[in-house]
């Protein structure tokens, strides 16, 4: 669910010359709603709204629920207050994603230069497709009407020379629509926009743009890239902010990103300062990352804790270890560590400085564990390590064959039928 700001001047006929634009952007409208909406067509028209529970979020709103204010990432139990005749549903990933995986296979039977970069969004380099293609346009509109057509949902298509002004121009042709900028009038097209549509400038972001009398991409067009060094700082996001202001964007499409991280988090029932129950979540996170980690065949180096205080702000932690992980008992301390620095508090602590609202454990430098040394087995030559080492060697060698263990029983009864640990008093992610 895009909350990008558009704007409806560019939102029109930018002419039909389609030299150079060989990047598309396919972006679904409302996914979630929408595939709720497709398998209960009574909710056509309706304001649909994806989250449940006072202690959840919206993970999607349809139309029609946008225009009571709603957004993604809002406070279900605001969102009911704006929207009380609102239809709130559970969020079903396994049905969203499988409607997700065939629409990329339709993607897939025109190019296999894709690049996705969520489950309802993704690039598409279609310059070798075009050797049987009349146009990129007509990609569009075919990827349009089939995806129409097969699962009852729509998309918005963008299409450009790079990757920034195609996903401006989906955002932009939202929703139902499709938009293509020719290359002679990418810098047109983005000096038009408020400063806030480019990637990766949030409200805080803004603000400081603000205070150097910077509101628009076509304010921000007029400054040298050391300009904006010093108003940023760094002089790498200066360059890519420089690039975009003129209608520019060096990134390829890289088809089958890799994996860049894997994480679990949970809400709790109650804003808790709990200690215990907040570590008692961390542990059964790590637990899930680690079953994950292993499932994939990866290791990790680098953990995070991540939490959500009452305010709905969030406050995350991270460590990189010298060796890296694939077992929860590895992950866990790392992680209960973090989360007690996060809260400026002893590690004794039995009640937290604040209240949370969720919390959660996330590995990342990920690598293959085929080629990644873990650490020494016992089969080894341990040298002049003493009884002590040789003793905590054969603990963490007994804890990984433990949660191997752990992973055939999930395997043959099911994922939530045995965790190492707890009984956090918390719900799924919404």
């Amino acid at each position: 669910m895009s909350t990008s700001p558009r704007s409806l001047a560019v939102k029109r006929d930018w002419g039909h010359d389609e030299t150079g634009c060989t990047v598309l952007h396919i972006d679904m409208d409302a996914f979630y709603a929408s595939c709720e909406i497709a398998r209960h067509p009574e909710l056509k028209g309706k304001p649909v709204i994806i989250g449940t529970g006072n202690r959840a979020v919206v993970s999607a709103a349809s139309y029609e629920a946008r225009t009571y204010g709603i957004n993604s990432a809002m406070a279900v139990a605001t969102a009911r207050r704006r929207c009380p005749q609102g239809i709130f549903l559970p969020v079903d990933m396994q049905y969203y994603r499988a409607i997700s995986r065939q629409i990329f296979a339709l993607m897939a039977s025109v190019t296999d230069q894709i690049e996705q970069v969520s489950v309802d969004e993704a690039y598409m380099n279609v310059s070798q497709a075009l050797r049987r293609w009349e146009s990129p346009s007509a990609i569009g509109a075919w990827i349009r009407q089939q995806v129409q057509k097969k699962f009852n949902v729509t998309c918005s298509v963008g299409i450009a020379a790079n990757k920034l002004i195609a996903k401006l121009a989906s955002t932009n042709a939202k929703p139902d629509g499709m938009l293509l900028v020719p290359l002679s009038q990418h810098a047109t097209f983005i000096r038009m926009l408020p400063l806030r549509s480019i990637p990766g400038i949030g409200p805080a972001s803004a603000e400081h743009f603000r205070r150097w009398g910077v509101e628009t991409v076509e304010e921000l067009s007029h400054l040298s890239e050391s300009q904006i060094a010093q108003i940023t700082g760094s002089a790498l996001q200066a360059h890519s902010l420089w690039l975009a202001a003129q209608g520019r964007d060096e990134r390829k499409v890289i088809p089958h990103t890799p994996e860049k991280s894997i994480g679990s988090e949970r809400t709790f029932a109650q804003d808790t300062t709990d200690s215990t129950e907040v570590t008692a979540l961390l542990r059964h996170c790590s637990d899930e990352v680690a079953a994950s980690l292993r499932k994939r065949g990866l290791v990790a180096r680098t953990i995070t804790t991540k939490v959500r205080h009452s305010d709905l702000s969030y406050s995350t932690k991270a460590h990189t270890l010298e060796a890296p992980v694939d077992t929860a008992s590895a992950i866990y301390p790392v992680a209960k560590k973090l989360l007690f620095a996060i809260m400026k508090t002893e590690s004794t602590a039995s009640v937290l400085p604040q209240p949370l609202r969720l919390a959660g454990v996330s590995a990342s430098g990920l690598s293959p564990a085929k080629t990644t040394a873990l650490q020494p087995s016992l089969e080894l030559d341990l040298g002049d390590e003493d009884e002590e080492e040789v003793s905590a060697h054969t603990d963490a060698t007994k804890l990984r064959t433990a949660e191997k263990t752990l992973d055939s029983i999930r395997d043959k009864y099911g994922k939530n039928v045995i965790h190492l640990g707890t009984t956090a008093k918390a719900k799924k992610p919404l």
